[in-house]
């Protein structure tokens, strides 16, 4: 159901921002905030069955359109099934970046270069896609030590992040390369490294209704989507979304998803998650590293400018 309809504001050259929510009304005004910054000119967003007032805030926004569903989240491929609606109605020919709520995309030169910047070079290079590790990002303490409060910068709690601890192989028939690891495998997957959660995603896409994802952001369709890396020894511009998934809010958020049963394989993630928590689970650890900017993310081989001059 459409609640709120603005884009016929939507022109020509703007980028557009597609997520998929659930009560994340303590989130939405940062990440509001952080995206138009960035430059991005339209929200397009599903809300799930909100009862937060996340749906009413969302409305009242000047940039959003704002659908509305009581569907099932997992009988709609987790909510790509209803993004893809909306990218093939209104992300023909614009540069569409698919998020959640905790995902903030960080690439090279994004202190003093607009989304726009990037987004011209990549189509002047013909390149069509845009790769971003997920970088989980997690306090040093215990997840509810400190309390996120509405429209604070989630990085100002969730400060630290692993350098390294990553694997990575390519998906041999979509071409993609997959990449698990980070504090999330070592801490609630340790019994089994390979069931952790994918960290490879291609949010930014030029877009054309031909295209669609083929499993969540890991991966798209056509293959040639998904070739966003050089094997030739050489590296292609690539980001990061800071992933701001451990706040204090992550045990009420994790209890309820589980609650619900709406999520990948039978919500195996939230299940250990939930055990973890538990068991007074701490993702800080003595590799880990306080963040900085985009240019300690280069550093480490976690983003790369490529040949971005």
């Amino acid at each position: 159901m459409l609640l709120t309809d603005r884009t016929k504001q939507i022109a020509p050259r703007d980028i557009l921002v597609f997520v998929t929510q659930r009560n994340e009304r303590v989130r939405l005004p940062y990440f509001l905030d952080y995206y138009r910054k960035l430059g991005v000119r339209h929200f397009l967003f599903v809300d799930n069955n909100s009862d937060d007032g996340s749906t009413e805030y969302l409305c009242e926004q000047p940039d959003v359109s704002l659908w509305w569903t009581k569907a099932s989240y997992k009988q709609s491929r987790f909510g790509m099934d209803w993004l893809g609606w909306l990218l093939f109605r209104y992300g023909h020919g614009h540069w569409c970046l698919t998020v959640d709520p905790d995902e903030f995309l960080v690439y090279p030169r994004c202190d003093d270069r607009p989304l726009t910047a990037l987004t011209d070079w990549l189509a002047d290079s013909g390149r069509r896609s845009f790769p971003a590790m997920l970088l989980d990002m997690y306090p040093k303490g215990a997840l509810d030590e400190k309390i996120y409060r509405e429209g604070q910068n989630p990085f100002e709690i969730a400060r630290w992040f692993d350098p390294a601890n990553y694997s990575m192989r390519k998906n041999s028939y979509l071409g993609n390369l997959w990449i698990q690891g980070g504090p999330r495998t070592r801490t609630f997957f340790s019994y089994d490294p390979k069931s952790g959660p994918a960290l490879n995603k291609i949010p930014l896409v030029n877009w054309n209704r031909r295209y669609v994802y083929y499993s969540s952001t890991h991966m798209l369709l056509p293959r040639s989507l998904n070739w966003v890396y050089d094997e030739d020894g050489g590296e292609m511009a690539s980001g990061c979304l800071l992933h701001a998934k451990f706040l204090s809010t992550f045990a009420d958020k994790s209890a309820e998803e589980l609650d619900r049963g709406q999520h990948y394989a039978n919500s195996q993630e939230y299940r250990a998650y939930h055990a973890g928590l538990q068991e007074g689970a701490h993702l800080w650890c003595s590799e880990s590293r306080e963040y900085q900017d985009w240019r300690q993310l280069e550093d480490l081989g976690l983003i790369s400018s490529g040949n971005w001059p």
